[in-house]
């Protein structure tokens, strides 16, 4: 099976504050798909997009049950970095965007890495590794 594209759709508290978030660390938003249910990003060359639901109405049209993200973890979406400056530079940002962070940045490897989350307890982590 062939698929034209994937995507990731994540449940949140608040549509402004996580539209507020992720435009402060610069990340494209989806004008055409935003409304008062969601908010959309697309991420990285590639354009990966992440939908943002409201709580409710993601629980209603999935029948999921969410995770408690505080205690939890979903999935750790990782973005990458040209160097290890570009990792130090996005953990400056992060900060002032007002990112949880659950790792400082450490080198791993021949990489450079942290993790944070959002202010729904999503977590990412940005990774340098030479080569990638």
């Amino acid at each position: 099976m062939k698929t034209k594209q994937i995507w990731a759709n994540l449940a949140v508290a608040d549509l402004n504050r996580t539209t507020k978030f992720y435009t402060e660390l610069g990340f494209t938003s989806n004008n055409s798909m935003n409304s008062d249910e969601l908010t959309s990003f697309s991420f990285g060359e590639n354009n990966f997009i992440i939908n943002f639901f409201l709580k409710d109405v993601f629980q209603k049209n999935t029948k999921v049950e969410i995770t408690d993200l505080e205690n939890g973890n979903e999935i750790i979406f990782s973005l990458s970095a040209k160097s290890k400056e570009e990792v130090d530079e996005w953990t400056e940002i992060i900060k002032k965007a007002g990112g949880k962070f659950f790792a400082e940045p450490y080198e791993i490897g021949k990489g450079y890495t942290f993790v944070f989350s959002d202010p729904d307890d999503h977590k990412f982590n940005v990774l340098y590794w030479p080569g990638m």
